[in-house]
């Protein structure tokens, strides 16, 4: 058996309607699904829902759960918020940083773009908290392969020493000569 794709992924949002809204008018996200239930199916919790989906593109969908009679949503206070994130892709940093100036004119704060050598990024945070990065693709086919040929060195490495291993600092030069 070899995963073919990822069907969905899905996340918990505070407003099922706004999350749809909010993701239409800032990422271009068509809502493309909606399941209500007032018992979830795999568990027989009796536990009403809202379960949208968008098309995220290339057959991915993000889903959201609007779940109103649990406790209020939370995040693990022993995670740094940078850490758990969706990360989409976008074609062009044009479109990207249009997608930063349509953020930042509504008032939402906007990080980057930040360079990873690899892509360019920028991060943001959607109305139910998530940490949202888009990306643009900049790397090269040769930086890929550099990196593909010490990817199995680097973790094992990370693994007996749990310090960053250098095997890719080429990837951080450009900033260490600006």
């Amino acid at each position: 058996m070899k995963i073919e794709q990822i069907h969905h992924v899905a996340y918990r949002c505070k407003d099922a309607k706004e999350t749809i809204e909010w993701y239409g008018k800032y990422l271009n996200m068509d809502f493309i699904l909606a399941i209500a239930e007032n018992e979830v199916p795999s568990t027989k919790a009796p536990d009403p829902y809202m379960h949208i989906f968008l098309d995220a593109g290339k057959g991915s969908i993000l889903a959201f759960f609007e779940i109103p009679n649990s406790p209020p949503m939370g995040k693990d206070p022993n995670t740094p918020e940078w850490v758990q994130h969706l990360a989409l892709s976008v074609g062009t940093m044009d479109e990207m940083l249009g997608v930063k100036s349509k953020l930042e004119a509504d008032g939402i704060d906007v990080l980057g773009p930040t360079d990873h050598t690899l892509f360019q990024s920028i991060y943001f945070f959607d109305p139910s908290g998530h940490r949202i990065e888009l990306a643009v693709n900049t790397a090269t086919p040769d930086m890929s392969k550099k990196l593909d040929d010490v990817k199995w060195q680097m973790l094992e490495e990370w693994s007996k020493t749990k310090k960053a291993p250098t095997h890719a600092d080429w990837m951080h030069q450009k900033e260490l000569s600006s």
